[in-house]
């Protein structure tokens, strides 16, 4: 029995579907804002608070091994409902989320084991949701352009681990912008089109990620993104960023002309 803490986006849904096509057994703790897995009859829709109730359930399935997948937005501890174990926990909780939400997960993964629950990789049983070294694209990047993605991973290795920045955008040699907290499409949104144009977009996991949980995703949405504003090229983690829907993906990026790499 596998234990699915479930966020927002389409991710959870891949890995729902493989466990369900291994026939594997699976129940899901439901974190998003609105209940979204309730049609599930395996779903238990609860917060964070409610740590005590949370491993209740966990154990009553006979569950070792729980999988992080999907948006897991920080809830506002102030608003959180509590019960008598989450009392115990909270203060680890709120101490994490000063740092950002990193943080917070692995103080989570933390408590977890401290139950002798085990958080594994999210793409444990979907290893086809990631990509080998290489070049995936008909366009490859040039000379120029792959001594400004060295340049780009080189300073997002520089990023404090706890920090919330995945990707930025480098352009000229120059990096243009970094992601927030509001993620790889508003980050493309917020720069004017004159001054993103055949930029190129580097979306890695950060310093010292656990990466058990929150690995960087991009899908169709991020190529739609990136072509309407004319950036030229993305650029990923081989074996760690999670690309949905790849072959989509793929075939997009050579109809227009953008260039994919995992390094």
């Amino acid at each position: 029995m596998i234990g699915l803490f479930l966020g927002e986006k389409d991710l959870p849904y891949e890995i729902i579907g493989k466990l369900e096509r291994k026939n594997i057994k699976y129940f899901i703790i439901d974190l998003t804002k609105n209940n979204k897995f309730k049609k599930n009859k395996n779903s238990f829709f609860i917060n964070i608070g409610k740590f005590g109730e949370i491993l209740k359930i966990i154990k009553s399935k006979k569950c070792r091994k729980v999988i992080f997948a999907g948006n897991i937005i920080r809830p506002k501890i102030s608003k959180l409902k509590l019960d008598f174990t989450g009392l115990f926990y909270i203060p680890r909780i709120v101490k994490a989320a000063k740092l950002g939400d990193a943080a917070v997960l692995k103080v989570l993964i933390k408590i977890l084991s401290e139950n002798n629950i085990n958080v594994i990789r999210l793409n444990t049983f979907n290893p086809e949701l990631t990509l080998k070294k290489g070049f995936y694209t008909k366009l490859k990047p040039s000379k120029e352009e792959k001594k400004e993605i060295i340049k780009g991973t080189l300073t997002l290795k520089k990023i404090n681990s706890y920090n919330h920045i995945q990707g930025l955008i480098i352009r000229d040699n120059k990096v243009i912008s970094k992601e927030t907290r509001k993620g790889t499409k508003e980050m493309i949104k917020s720069i004017p089109k004159s001054k993103i144009k055949k930029g190129i977009l580097i979306k890695l996991p950060k310093v010292k990620q656990d990466l058990r949980v929150d690995l960087p995703t991009i899908g169709i949405d991020t190529f739609k993104d990136c072509n309407r504003v004319g950036i030229k090229g993305i650029v990923i983690k081989s074996d760690q960023n999670i690309i949905l829907n790849k072959e989509v993906c793929i075939k997009y990026a050579n109809q227009n002309k953008l260039f994919l790499v995992a390094i």
